[in-house]
């Protein structure tokens, strides 16, 4: 038996959380679930979105998958999940983007992994705010150590990329691929801008590409890259990232593929793995039973992979495609029309799903 800590999450993150947890149970996987609540909730009971005892839940069982959380924009606490993905040097985010037939989109049979460095880059939460003395004497500093002046009403962001960080990610990348059978790995980056940080990212990824002779490997301008995505998204297998493209790019693909309602992800560190959807947490919707719960179930596929659990992900992502490429039992947003009156809840998707696993 697996424990497994839960966190049900908040808006829409108990309802799909749920659907998940009895798609997975009738796998007949056994899991002790530890419940733990997190989010905006628990913000009004403890004072902080993520207790301690959250983290240390995680920590003790190792796997923990997770519903969304409400994370305030531009105040307060920086992110849930960028605090969990920096407490537990959760340093690689595994993003699949894998179309299926009867999805909404544009294209056929995509099929592309991103993976998104996590801990580095301007999502690193180093940040001087406008008016700050701190912040003059940053401006300051670079205005004598450059001869570049900025202008005294700015914020500031500091953008870290590091050997370190980059050869974890670019190798946890090529491992991947070599443990799934992929061809090919692409660093995408913004390196004849930034040649000391995008740079230095490069210049990594290349060496640590020549201990893989085995994988393919090129390398991409991010602008460029995101129109080779729309154009012709079949040349490309596995893309490596910093940060901040890496999450851009992650929404990119999810378009690809019909949206972020078909978008499971994962945050992997040494030993710690934490699987959620993609997308947030919704609460004008939440307790309506409308939502799509397919990006968290598949996250679910993920969950069960990772624990070595391959047939009963093979058999959860099969009865999966086989009620999309039907049709019939999904939510609005899987329809033709978004009113479309035939569309179901998150319920009755999960136990359309269950159903086809049972036939």
């Amino acid at each position: 038996m697996y424990r497994i800590t839960l966190i049900p999450g908040d808006g829409i993150g108990p309802e799909i959380s749920e659907a998940t947890v009895r798609v997975i149970e009738a796998t007949g996987v056994r899991i002790d679930w530890d419940v733990q609540e997190a989010g905006e909730e628990v913000f009004k009971k403890e004072g902080t979105p993520l207790p301690e005892r959250v983290i240390e839940s995680i920590r003790e069982n190792g796997v923990a998958i997770k519903g969304p959380v409400t994370t305030p924009v531009g105040k307060g606490f920086r992110s849930v999940n960028v605090t969990l993905r920096q407490t537990l040097d959760l340093y690689a985010c595994l993003r699949p983007c894998k179309g299926f037939r009867g999805a909404r989109t544009r294209y056929d049979d995509i099929d592309i992994v991103i993976v998104r460095e996590n801990t580095e880059d301007l999502y690193a939460g180093i940040e001087f705010p406008m008016g700050k003395e701190e912040t003059a004497g940053l401006i300051d500093y670079i205005d004598k150590t450059t001869g570049k002046r900025i202008r005294e009403d700015s914020g500031i962001s500091i953008k870290p990329i590091s050997v370190y960080g980059t050869q974890r990610i670019v190798r946890f990348a090529f491992e991947y691929a070599r443990k799934n059978g992929r061809k090919k790995v692409t660093a995408v980056h913004k390196a004849n801008i930034m040649k000391f940080s995008d740079g230095l990212f490069l210049e990594t990824a290349r060496e640590v590409a020549s201990e893989y002779g085995d994988i393919e490997f090129e390398d991409r301008i991010i602008d460029n890259m995101c129109m080779q995505l729309v154009q012709k998204p079949e040349l490309y297998d596995v893309l490596v990232l910093p940060n901040l493209y890496g999450d851009i790019v992650s929404d990119l693909g999810a378009g690809l593929i019909g949206g972020l309602g078909l978008a499971p992800g994962a945050n992997i560190g040494e030993g710690i793995a934490v699987f959620e959807p993609t997308h947030g947490s919704a609460p004008k919707y939440k307790g309506m039973n409308r939502v799509n719960p397919l990006a968290m179930i598949l996250s679910g596929v993920m969950m069960l992979r990772y624990l070595g659990e391959s047939d009963a992900a093979q058999r959860v992502e099969r009865a999966v495609a086989e009620v999309i490429e039907e049709g019939k039992s999904v939510t609005y947003d899987m329809k033709p029309s978004p009113e479309d009156p035939t569309a179901v809840g998150t319920r009755e998707v999960a136990d359309a799903i269950i159903a086809r696993m049972n036939a």
